[in-house]
C-alpha cells in the first residue's frame, strides 16, 4: 500500500472517529436534557443571554445538530452559532442566527471560513413524548432547512473571534 494512501485512510479514519465522539455527545445532551424535564422556558432565557453576549462582544457558541442525510439517516454535525436576535410571542420562541459550520461527515473538519456561513432561523418548542408518558422535553429545530434538526447549542463553549467569518 502507497503512503498517500496509507495517509489517506488514516484521515478518514479520524473523521470517523469525530463523528463517533460528536454523536455520543449529542446523544448524552440530548438524553440529559430529557431526564431533567427541561422545557422551553428555560432555553429560550438561555438563548437571550447568547443575543446580548453576541451582540456586546461577538460571541459564538458550540453547536450540535443533526442533519438527514437523503438515505433518511441523521448524522451529528458541529458549528459554532451567532444569535442575531430572538423572537419570542406567547409559546413561540424563533432565533436568528448564523452557522458557522465545522465538522460534516462528508466534509471533515473544517476551519472556519472554510464553508461559507449560513443565516439560519431556529424554533424553539417542546416535544411531547406519548410513549413516554406524556412526557415533554425541549427542542430546537431549523425552520428554513428540514434537514438539520435537533440542535444543542453549548453555553460553556464560546468564542469570540468568528465575527470575520460571518
Amino acid at each position: 500500500m502507497a503512503s498517500s494512501d496509507l495517509i489517506a485512510d488514516y484521515r478518514r479514519w479520524l473523521t470517523f472517529q469525530h463523528q463517533e465522539q460528536l454523536s455520543r455527545e449529542h446523544a448524552g445532551i440530548v438524553q440529559r436534557l430529557e431526564e431533567a424535564r427541561a422545557s422551553s422556558g428555560p432555553v429560550v432565557q438561555a438563548y437571550r443571554s447568547m443575543a446580548e453576549k453576541a451582540a456586546a462582544e461577538g460571541a459564538c457558541y458550540r453547536t450540535l445538530f443533526l442533519r438527514t442525510r437523503e438515505g433518511g439517516e441523521a448524522l451529528v454535525c458541529e458549528g459554532w452559532l451567532f444569535i442575531r436576535r430572538l423572537l419570542s410571542e406567547g409559546q413561540q420562541a424563533r432565533v436568528r442566527a448564523t452557522l458557522v459550520e465545522t465538522f460534516t461527515l462528508e466534509d471533515g473538519i473544517m476551519a472556519p471560513g472554510d464553508k461559507p456561513a449560513r443565516k439560519i432561523t431556529l424554533e424553539i418548542f417542546d416535544q411531547v413524548h406519548i410513549d413516554k408518558g406524556m412526557r415533554t422535553s425541549v427542542r430546537v429545530d431549523c425552520v428554513d432547512n428540514g434537514n438539520d434538526a435537533h440542535f444543542v447549542t453549548l453555553l460553556d463553549a464560546v468564542r469570540g473571534d468568528l465575527r470575520p467569518h460571518l
